[in-house]
């Protein structure tokens, strides 16, 4: 078997982090919990309670007010089981949006935990080097 095909029949845990987000943010709310998170997952966004149903739910109905939402990846790191994405995400294409940064823990490739931390992007900003 090729690399290439390896790597497509095995993706790795930067893979499925991506993967995983990138569902959320078109709406597949579902099939990303289905194929990437764990029975024994946990989360530590601190508006909502801390188990996958009330942050499955909460993303579900923020992809129905937000139907048309941009997840752009500027960056991703691992380190053994734990998976860093850094992405710019708009609620829609008109919002400057902000830079959020999801911290995933893996088990059995599988996704035990998240965090998340976000930052809006400000209207003027001093900095010439932008936050992306």
């Amino acid at each position: 078997m090729s690399t290439d095909q390896q790597s497509t029949s095995n993706p790795s845990l930067k893979e499925k982090a991506v993967s995983f987000l990138q569902l959320v943010a078109s709406g597949k709310v579902r099939e990303a919990y289905q194929t990437y998170i764990s029975p024994d997952f946990r989360h530590h966004n601190p508006y909502f309670r801390g188990d996958a149903e009330s942050l499955m739910l909460a993303m579900e109905e923020n992809s129905t007010m937000n139907p048309h939402k941009i997840l752009e990846v500027k960056l991703v790191l691992q380190e053994r089981d734990m998976v860093s994405v850094y992405s710019h995400v708009k609620q829609n294409p008109e919002d400057l949006g902000g830079a959020v940064v999801h911290i995933f823990r893996f088990q059995d490739n599988q996704i035990v935990e998240l965090w998340d931390i976000g930052q809006p992007l400000p209207e003027d900003s001093p900095n010439e080097n932008g936050m992306f």
